[in-house]
């Protein structure tokens, strides 16, 4: 199993996640591009950009703290740190586009879906990663993968690095510590 994709392999996955979005989605349409923090967040932002470069022209974008609707809450912590959802558009009955770096258990979107329900009822909702590591716990499936990755021990994590969060670009595969 390989464990380590650098700057130019996540650039590949990240145009082949856009070209996968921009062929689905009509560019004359409304949509809206939401990321889950932290870097589902980044993610959205760039795959934004890719796209307005295709001439998708009304794209609005958001970002989702997911941090109050986790079902591990009390492992988390006495004071979780929230830090604001931000979600510009009108959500009523547009097409949205939640987008992570990673789904595994899928708890994360699960507790993204939740979150979303506050601010309206999109007309469909589509899920976007970076990287498909495997290990439902829930029937939840991603629409869009940039990268697939087999047979991931549940001892390991998947660590997507993004240059504006963490001063590169890579994805790890290594044990957890």
């Amino acid at each position: 199993m390989r464990t380590h994709y650098g700057e130019a392999d996540v650039k590949r996955v990240i145009e082949q996640l856009t070209s996968l979005l921009a062929s689905a989605f009509d560019p004359a349409q409304p949509l809206t591009i939401v990321g889950i923090r932290t870097r589902g967040e980044v993610l959205a932002q760039r795959v934004t950009g890719a796209l307005q470069e295709r001439n998708s022209r009304s794209i609005s974008r958001g970002v989702l703290d997911i941090t109050l609707y986790r079902d591990d809450l009390s492992e988390i912590g006495p004071k979780p740190m929230v830090r604001p959802t931000r979600i510009d558009a009108d959500i009523d009955g547009r097409p949205l586009l939640l987008v992570d770096d990673v789904i595994f258990t899928g708890r994360s979107v699960r507790a993204g879906l939740d979150a979303i329900s506050d601010f309206g009822r999109p007309s469909v909702i589509r899920l976007a990663v970076l990287v498909d590591r495997g290990g439902r716990e829930l029937p939840i499936q991603a629409d869009f993968v940039g990268l697939t990755l087999q047979d991931v021990p549940r001892d390991h994590r998947v660590n997507v690095r993004l240059r504006e969060v963490d001063g590169r670009d890579e994805i790890v595969v290594e044990p957890n510590k």
